[in-house]
């Protein structure tokens, strides 16, 4: 995480740094076009003070577009922190959830283990087969029952989790399509 705290202030001044030498260059040919075909005298040609303002304008607006695409590289940079944050907490969330199903299940698995292991008791004390087969159909439907009412926890517990997990993309796609269609109606 430091070293992605370290890029913006480094962004930060290499444009610094990038307009201070531009403004350099902008003094330089300032002096320059002051100065005349000659050694250091100043020009009386007709054009020299045009040409002068459109260099000087070229090195300005140079200028504002590096600072402009420095500033892009900025957001570009930030943005995608942020994705990457929002995919690591919906990363983490999907992993405690995964988990927590899984400890649904196993408690599911030990709860009909525990119904098997009781059946099996109960059919050891049987007398008759009508005995037997009522037992059975009891034992049958009571595991079905218990089955169908645990599934339908598990399922409501997996979309709970679907939504859980995909709400910080979410949240990262609403941004993306609010910073990028901006651009466009403007």
């Amino acid at each position: 995480m430091a070293a992605d705290e370290i890029k913006p202030a480094a962004v930060k001044a290499e444009a610094k740094s990038a307009a201070v030498k531009a403004e350099a260059k902008l003094a330089d040919v300032k002096k320059l076009t002051e100065a005349g075909p000659g050694l250091g005298r100043k020009t009386t040609e007709p054009g020299a003070p045009a040409a002068r303002l459109t260099v000087e304008k070229t090195v300005t607006d140079m200028t504002k577009a590096t600072e402009g695409l420095f500033k892009a590289a900025e957001e570009v940079a930030e943005f995608s922190r942020g994705n990457a944050e929002a995919v690591a907490k919906a990363t983490q969330l999907y992993v405690a959830g995964v988990q927590d199903l899984s400890k649904q299940t196993l408690a599911l698995f030990q709860g009909l283990s525990e119904t098997a292991i009781e059946n099996a008791k109960a059919f050891a004390a049987v007398k008759s087969l009508k005995e037997a087969a009522d037992l059975h159909a009891a034992f049958t439907k009571a595991a079905l029952e218990k089955t169908f009412a645990d599934s339908a926890k598990l399922q409501e517990a997996a979309l709970k989790l679907a939504e859980s997990s995909f709400a910080p993309l979410s949240a990262r796609m609403t941004v993306a399509v609010e910073k990028f269609s901006k651009p466009l109606a403007a």
